[in-house]
């Protein structure tokens, strides 16, 4: 059970390596380019090379993607939607290039034209996506919101409904955001609640298709759709959630990243790495 924490890319891809490696990251999620842009200047051979070089010599594995947070696949407004989605093919290509296994990102929202037009829109780009990427092996991870304003993907049933109506199934899977969860009204605090949620997931999705775990704590309430995060046992999801999670067998190889608040010094993931660590009961497998 890989843990480790979203790196920073500033001053360069392999960068965000040595950060993650600096602070003990057994695995790491990154962005590809700016979060703030639609676009970025391509890939470099020198930028790829000293990536590749950097992650050979750290071990970390896996290393994943997020896409930026602009993208918005299930916008109403069509040019918005063709903005993101030539954006979010530029984003897979990126991550096929820097032999990247996964990219995460947030379904989006339907902005008042209801969410099965949004999911089919989701749906739609994700289809045209794969069939511009149809070489590459790199997986979608849709993740799981908190529900907030008209976003799609707060239930299970959606991404359910997005996985089953894709023409191309085996590129997609799923990425659990704790926060997310709680915050859309599944409760993981308690072994029976953490238990119906697992279970629920498992039944509507499927957990072969669960390939990345973003910790975060929840300053929000159980279902009060509030995407604000909080360190490890500092929110209102509080230990138990994280300690039932980190010892779930069925969880055990999947990569868990924090994207807790925290500054340049990283001081922040240092803790909430370690609290999650103390929180693992190591088996004899381990």
């Amino acid at each position: 059970m890989p843990l480790g924490a979203h790196m920073s890319i500033a001053g360069g891809l392999d960068k965000s390596v040595a950060r993650g490696g600096s602070i003990g990251c057994e695995t790491i999620q990154i962005f590809t380019k700016s979060n703030q842009q639609w676009r970025s200047k391509p890939l470099e051979a020198d930028d790829v090379a000293r990536f590749q070089a950097a992650r050979a010599a750290s071990g970390i594995d896996p290393i994943f993607a997020h896409a930026a947070y602009l993208i918005n696949l299930a916008a109403p407004d069509d040019d918005a939607w063709d903005k993101s989605l030539e954006s979010f093919i530029m984003e897979v290509g990126r991550c096929a290039t820097l032999k990247l296994p996964f990219i995460v990102v947030h379904p989006g929202a339907h902005g008042g034209a209801g969410e099965d037009t949004g999911l089919s829109r989701v749906t739609r780009a994700l289809d045209e996506c794969f069939t511009r990427h149809q070489d590459d092996q790199v997986t979608v991870l849709l993740e799981i919101t908190a529900g907030q304003g008209s976003s799609v993907g707060y239930k299970f049933e959606h991404l359910a409904v997005i996985m089953e109506r894709c023409l191309y199934p085996e590129r997609l899977g799923i990425c659990f955001d704790t926060c997310h969860a709680f915050a859309a009204g599944y409760d993981l605090r308690t072994p029976e609640g953490y238990e119906q949620t697992i279970a629920s997931l498992d039944r509507l999705v499927g957990l072969e298709h669960l390939k990345a775990i973003h910790l975060n704590d929840s300053l929000g309430d159980l279902g009060g759709h509030l995407d604000r995060h909080a360190h490890i046992g500092m929110g209102k999801l509080g230990l138990e959630a994280f300690r039932l999670l980190l010892n779930d067998p069925r969880l055990k190889r999947l990569p868990m990243v924090l994207e807790t608040p925290k500054g340049p010094d990283m001081k922040e993931d240092v803790a909430n790495l370690s609290t999650l660590r103390n929180l693992r009961v190591m088996s004899d497998e381990d």
